[in-house]
């Protein structure tokens, strides 16, 4: 599932951007109202997490402009703990309201449950992933290939996630290393290559069947290959 974060406090979007990652979800960021607007709009997500204010065009307006084409579920987030301000975003069609600052576990379980909710028509909590006898449990983190557990860390099991949930898709290092480490990509750094053969030693090499391929000045897919 893709969501996306309108919030220009770029500390807290990228808070957001890895919790949310870690969990299993695609996450864009948007800093301002006006790019905001635009992907909210253009893009094809599943939730919105949406900052009241902010530069350009505030969260209402962002709000305003997106209900004119869609019903996708929008989470508003803002420091404003005014009735007035929880009311007009609610009249205005935001979905439920999360008062800053706030603890990861209580967003995550208003993400969840507006999922569950299914208020894009289509969205769907997903606990599970599977690519042949391969699974990942994303309630529990946990792994397992031909029934065996996969000894994971936390990134590569968030590494793993990502992977799967766009299996079939090319990711590129710079994809890989913004979702995964939340950092902007250095071509001097092979963080995101040694962590590639980290997993695939563990998800790959015991296995005849291999799942993670590198192809070759693109970056890496996770995918069945007859």
């Amino acid at each position: 599932m893709r969501i996306l974060v309108v919030e220009d406090e770029r500390k807290l979007a990228r808070y957001l951007q890895q919790g949310l990652g870690e969990n299993g979800f695609m996450v864009d960021v948007a800093h301002d109202g006006i790019e905001g607007k635009h992907l909210a709009t253009e893009g094809d997500y599943d939730l919105v997490l949406l900052d009241v204010m902010l530069p350009g065009v505030d969260g209402f307006g962002v709000l305003s402009a997106l209900r004119k084409t869609k019903n996708t579920p929008v989470l508003m987030l803002t420091a404003r703990d005014k009735v007035e301000d929880r009311v007009l975003g609610l009249e205005n069609g935001a979905d439920d309201y999360l008062v800053k600052p706030f603890a990861f576990s209580e967003l995550l379980a208003r993400v969840q449950a507006l999922l569950r909710r299914g208020g894009s028509g289509n969205a769907q909590e997903i606990t599970s992933l599977r690519l042949g006898d391969l699974e990942l449990d994303l309630v529990r983190r946990k792994a397992t290939r031909a029934e065996d557990r996969l000894d994971l860390t936390a990134k590569e099991f968030s590494l793993l996630a990502l992977l799967m949930r766009r299996q079939g898709h090319i990711l590129s290092r710079t994809q890989l290393a913004e979702q995964v480490w939340d950092m902007n990509f250095d071509s001097d750094t092979n963080v995101v290559e040694v962590a590639v053969r980290r997993l695939r030693a563990k998800l790959d090499d015991p296995y005849a069947e291999k799942l993670l391929h590198t192809v070759r000045g693109m970056g890496y897919v996770l995918e069945r290959r007859p």
